[in-house]
């Protein structure tokens, strides 16, 4: 029901509320009461989110053991991760090809490139992992994300390979495949899992070098690190953004349109199928020559829309149903649990059929 929806909403910006203010049981709590009410990407988004900032801060709260002064040799530190870590750091920073890094097949659909990176971005993070290299593969990770989620730049890698098969066309290839820096791989983490937490460790560049750093401490310092510097030298350190902000801004007049829809209007009117599941679709007239991609893994994508509109749909149907029987159970009204009972609820159907 769209009730349930709004309340569901609403219980949401409670949990974002109580996520900055780093309360984690009542975020938690509002969290699974908006995931009963109407199931979410965005709650279960946030539910990962808490689970990242628990464990960061049962980290930064474990007590230290108390340090013997030696006598004569010096105590090396234990490594702080595994060897299991470091071999997976490793694999993931020899890899050249993005369908390996990610560990999907060259026929994967958008949900499921976004599904790997969620699982690699939490065990390969710089505050979860820290192997040597592991800042690196975490980008190598964010870069081939970005790749394959972008259906032109996809197009291409998928035409030119991996690096080590460029040939003719390597300059063209290099400039449009080369690596993000880490505040562009900083972002596409944010918009997977919402943003980063208060005080929790970010990493910058420095002298071709990570290292960490305290959000908190990093705001006191970019205020200490203005007040010593001029107007002139204010205005070059904010210059880039202000660049970023501008073509982030113009790249947006240039969005293509998607590729197809599940409802034929007048941009879309040339009805098709696809070859599994025989769900209609509808594509634009100029379709079969312009259209250069993969038509399997796009009716896959078509397939799988379908199948989630199909599944929230049965879910409002059946909540419908039941708050209906509910209230004719409460008021004792035979008649309307008869009718109640009788309520169709066709996307379920569909859906049963379909399975």
């Amino acid at each position: 029901m769209e009730s349930n929806k709004d309340e569901a909403e609403k219980c949401i910006k409670l949990a974002e509320t109580y996520i900055k203010e780093r309360n984690r049981e009542k975020a938690e709590k509002f969290l699974h009461k908006a995931e009963r009410l109407y199931p979410s990407q965005k709650a279960q988004d946030l539910l990962i989110q808490i689970k990242l900032m628990a464990e960061t801060k049962a980290e930064t709260e474990q007590p230290r053991k108390r340090n013997v002064a030696p006598r004569t040799e010096e105590v090396k530190k234990a490594p702080e991760y595994t060897q299991e870590q470091l071999e997976a750091v490793k694999k993931i920073n020899k890899c050249k090809d993005f369908y390996e890094i990610l560990g999907v097949s060259k026929d994967a659909t958008d949900s499921e490139i976004k599904k790997a990176y969620k699982k690699l971005a939490l065990q390969f993070h710089p505050d979860k992992n820290k192997c040597p290299g592991a800042a690196e593969a975490f980008k190598k990770i964010g870069n081939a994300v970005a790749i394959l989620t972008d259906v032109e730049k996809r197009k291409q890698y998928d035409q030119f390979g991996p690096e080590d098969e460029r040939l003719s066309t390597r300059t063209h290839y290099s400039n449009t495949f080369r690596e993000f820096d880490a505040d562009a791989t900083d972002e596409i983490f944010n918009m997977f899992f919402g943003g980063g937490f208060n005080g929790a460790n970010v990493y910058v560049r420095r002298g071709g070098r990570w290292q960490r750093q305290n959000a908190g401490s990093q705001e006191t310092h970019h205020n200490h690190h203005h007040r010593e510097q001029n107007n002139y030298s204010a205005f070059v350190q904010l210059l880039p953004i202000i660049l970023a902000i501008v073509l982030s801004m113009a790249s947006s007049f240039f969005v293509s349109d998607p590729p197809y829809s599940l409802q034929a209007h007048a941009k879309y009117p040339i009805a098709r199928q696809t070859a599994n599941l025989k769900i209609p679709y509808y594509v634009k007239e100029n379709f079969a020559t312009e259209f250069q991609g993969s038509v399997r893994r796009l009716e896959m994508s078509v397939e799988e829309e379908y199948v989630s509109n199909l599944r929230h749909a049965c879910y409002r149907e059946k909540n419908y149903r039941d708050s209906m029987i509910w209230k004719a159970r409460n008021f004792g009204d035979k008649e309307l649990f008869q009718a109640a009972q009788n309520i169709k609820t066709p996307a379920c159907e569909k859906l049963q059929t379909l399975r």
